[in-house]
């Protein structure tokens, strides 16, 4: 059966969503979804249209593709950061899709206390730990899909990784630390992006790469098509394929640019948590049509070089 390896990140040019995702996803051991619980992560951050949001349409193929895998159960689960969660998701038509496809959403900002898991502290940069929903920790498997930005406010790129600052609390019921303000105050914000990461597991990561910011973000900036979509089930390749392209144009944010990208904080510090791979020699970039050789040929030049 065709399943992904540590490191391998598969890519397909294309701006056709429905088929670009099954052929990525033809690539994963669906089958493993059967009767499963599966937690999902998308990216609502705002309701600023893609690529600052998860497009509706990435989200309706994923949903109908574990739908055929005869998952038994699909929960989204969100938090926004840049507006109220329930009405970010009523404006991006999340309700109604859930509606039409029957999987289940979860308003991370509504949960109560029992909702979240306390994790973190010792041995991390959060000085006092943090809450992660639960359901991605009790689900039999986690899918997270992602945009491809920079990010204006701080952490410089949200990808795979910082899109897991979403399923993370600003405050929980009877606690009066906002989590997220220590987060975005901190000198250290890479690092907590990356430790996030390590306290929970994804089976899959798929990331829309048919538009992307280059510079700004989250929710607004400057605008490129590379036509790209990516999976793998490696945070760590995946988000330093995703920053290869974003040098690929040579306009991105400074901080984006600058150094090698095993260097930049989050990275870095997924890497020594060994979440992944832990240099770009280790990336494994598998195209899957014709119009993506090309397109694996400059990232590994860029990841070879830059990396």
């Amino acid at each position: 059966m065709p399943n992904a390896v540590k490191g391998e990140v598969f890519i397909t040019k294309t701006n056709d969503r429905n088929a670009g995702i099954r052929t990525l996803l033809s690539r994963f051991e669906l089958g493993a979804f059967s009767g499963k619980r599966v937690a999902l992560k998308a990216n609502f951050n705002s309701a600023d249209p893609f690529p600052a949001s998860t497009h509706i349409e990435t989200l309706r193929t994923l949903i109908k593709i574990l739908k055929e895998a005869n998952a038994n159960e699909i929960i989204l689960a969100e938090r926004s950061g840049m507006g109220d969660t329930r009405s970010v998701l009523e404006k991006m038509g999340v309700f109604e899709l859930s509606k039409k496809l029957g999987f289940k959403v979860m308003v991370l900002d509504e949960s109560e206390e029992e909702d979240w898991v306390k994790l973190g502290g010792k041995g991390t940069h959060w000085k006092h730990g943090f809450y992660i929903a639960r359901v991605f920790l009790e689900a039999d498997k986690v899918v997270q899909t992602c945009c491809l930005k920079t990010h204006r406010f701080g952490g410089h790129f949200t990808l795979s990784l910082k899109n897991s600052v979403g399923l993370v609390a600003n405050e929980v019921p009877n606690d009066t630390h906002s989590y997220m303000d220590e987060l975005h105050t901190s000198p250290f914000q890479g690092q907590m992006i990356g430790e996030i990461n390590n306290f929970y597991h994804a089976d899959l990561v798929l990331m829309d790469g048919i538009r992307a910011f280059v510079n700004g973000g989250p929710d607004k900036g400057v605008e490129v098509e590379p036509d790209l979509l990516f999976a793998s089930k490696d945070r760590v390749a995946l988000d330093a394929v995703g920053i290869a392209v974003l040098r690929s144009y040579g306009k991105s944010d400074p901080t984006v640019m600058k150094g090698r990208i095993f260097e930049l904080d989050q990275i870095q510090r997924a890497a020594m948590l060994e979440m992944g791979v832990k240099s770009a020699s280790e990336i494994k970039l598998t195209p899957l049509d014709e119009g993506s050789f090309p397109v694996v040929e400059k990232l590994e030049h860029i990841l070879q070089k830059e990396g």
